[in-house]
């Protein structure tokens, strides 16, 4: 079994990062696996390297060890761990998509993709762009094609799902208008080339399950990986804890004088 932690650095680790981490190696050491460190900085515009040298720091500090990509790996400069690091496999991705015929270029903001559904739920893409020929170049977003398709599941904790991608959100943006590759693209490829098989997260990204196993079928993937979407830490009702709530950051916790176990205890008592 190999599983992965996958932080973004956005911001600090806080305790919903904690809450994943104790999920991600309580469960491979259960099971006898592996844990895989993945550091999700593909959107270069929001990434830091501080919080990157800041999400190590506690790592080690808390007692996380990856038995793949070690945190002294990424300090040592390039690794294969680190997306912004990976750029040819992503590129490679796409390639193969492009030759079937699957990839176009999109002009369209949020601003009129939301004008043309308001109201909906999650922003859905409803394929203005898919035959206008636009070229797939700087500037312009670039769409995969999903045809009408409902991928069935079965999550670890909460059982049996079914998802349309085509309903739910429509032709996935793979690269966005600025030249950065999307977590929806990102995260199947990674979880294939790096044989990834259980995937351990937040349920707020259980909607996201669906259009990543379609993604990974159109990229060889026979058999996807089993899912694991835990509770989240709420702020208020309605409202999960975000990077932004400073006081539940880990190296804020570790200055009030914390031990590790206490950090870990309390991600568990917050739920």
């Amino acid at each position: 079994m190999l599983t992965r932690f996958a932080p973004a650095p956005t911001g600090w680790l806080h305790l919903g990062h904690v809450l994943n981490a104790e999920y991600v190696w309580n469960t491979a050491r259960a099971r006898g696996g592996r844990v895989l460190l993945r550091i999700e900085d593909h959107d270069r515009a929001r990434c830091r390297p501080e919080y990157e040298r800041g999400i190590l720091d506690d790592l080690d500090w808390l007692g996380y060890a990856p038995d793949i990509f070690p945190t002294d790996a990424f300090r040592a400069g390039r690794c294969e761990g680190r997306q912004s690091d990976r750029d040819a496999v992503y590129r490679e991705a796409f390639e193969r998509l492009r030759r079937l015929g699957l990839v176009y270029a999109c002009d369209c903001t949020r601003r009129q993709i939301a004008a043309v559904n308001p109201g909906d739920a999650e922003l859905r893409y409803a394929g203005t762009c898919r035959d206008k020929g636009l070229p797939l170049s700087a500037g312009l977003g670039w769409r995969v094609r999903l045809d009408s398709r409902v991928e069935t599941f079965v999550d670890r904790r909460l059982g049996p799902q079914a998802q349309n991608p085509c309903e739910q959100c429509g032709d996935v943006l793979i690269r966005d208008r600025h030249g950065h590759w999307t977590y929806q693209f990102c995260a199947p490829v990674d979880d294939l080339r790096q044989g990834i098989d259980v995937v351990i997260r937040g349920e707020d990204l259980l909607s996201s399950t669906g259009r990543q196993i379609a993604l990974a079928r159109l990229l060889g993937r026979e058999q996807p990986p089993s899912f694991l979407h835990h509770e989240l830490i709420m702020k208020a009702p309605g409202q999960k804890l975000s990077k932004s709530d400073a006081d539940t950051a880990v190296h804020e916790l570790r200055h009030r004088g914390l031990t590790p176990a206490e950090v870990k205890a309390l991600s568990r008592t917050a739920q």
